[in-house]
C-alpha cells in the first residue's frame, strides 16, 4: 500500500511539474507571427527554395503525410526541390491557432492542385501543426495530415 502511495504521490509531482512548463510566456502578437510563418510555408511549398523553407522549419520536424510517410526536414525539403511533391496551388481555411507556453497549435484544411511526379492531381486534407518558438522565430516542428471521412 506504502509503495502505491509513493508512485501516485510521484505521478502526481511529476505531471504537476509538466503542467507548469511553458517555456516561455506567449505575447499578444505571437498568434500573428505564427500566421505569419504558417503563410511562409504554404507559399514556400509551393514555389520552394531552401533559403525559403529551411528557417521556418525546426532541425527536429517530424512531418507525417495522410499516406503514412513520414519526413524529417531533410526529406521534407528534398522532396519539394526535386518535385516529387509538387504544389501548383495551396489554399487554407478553417484556420485556427492556440499558444501553449512557447508552443503553437495550428490546425487548418488544406486544399491543393499538386503535379507530384509530373502527374496532376488534388488533394483536401485536414493539418495538425506544431509550430515551437525559438528563439524570437516559430518554427514548423510536428505536422500531421489526414483525410477527412468520406462524405
Amino acid at each position: 500500500m506504502l509503495k502505491k502511495l509513493i508512485l501516485i504521490a510521484a505521478a502526481t509531482l511529476a505531471l504537476a511539474g509538466c503542467a507548469g512548463m511553458s517555456g516561455g510566456s506567449a505575447s499578444p502578437n505571437d498568434a500573428q507571427a505564427v500566421a505569419a510563418a504558417a503563410e511562409k510555408l504554404r507559399v514556400g511549398m509551393i514555389d520552394p527554395t531552401p533559403d525559403a523553407l529551411n528557417p521556418l522549419l525546426a532541425d527536429d520536424l517530424s512531418y507525417g503525410h495522410s499516406g503514412g510517410k513520414v519526413d524529417s526536414k531533410t526529406t521534407f525539403v528534398a522532396d519539394l526541390m526535386s518535385k516529387a511533391s509538387d504544389f501548383v496551388s495551396i489554399a487554407i481555411t478553417d484556420q485556427t491557432i492556440k499558444i501553449v507556453g512557447n508552443v503553437a497549435i495550428v490546425r487548418h484544411t488544406l486544399t491543393a492542385d499538386t503535379l507530384d511526379a509530373g502527374k496532376p492531381g488534388k488533394v483536401s486534407i485536414k493539418i495538425l501543426g506544431v509550430w515551437q518558438k525559438q528563439g524570437s522565430d516559430w518554427k514548423l516542428l510536428a505536422r500531421q495530415a489526414v483525410r477527412p471521412p468520406a462524405p
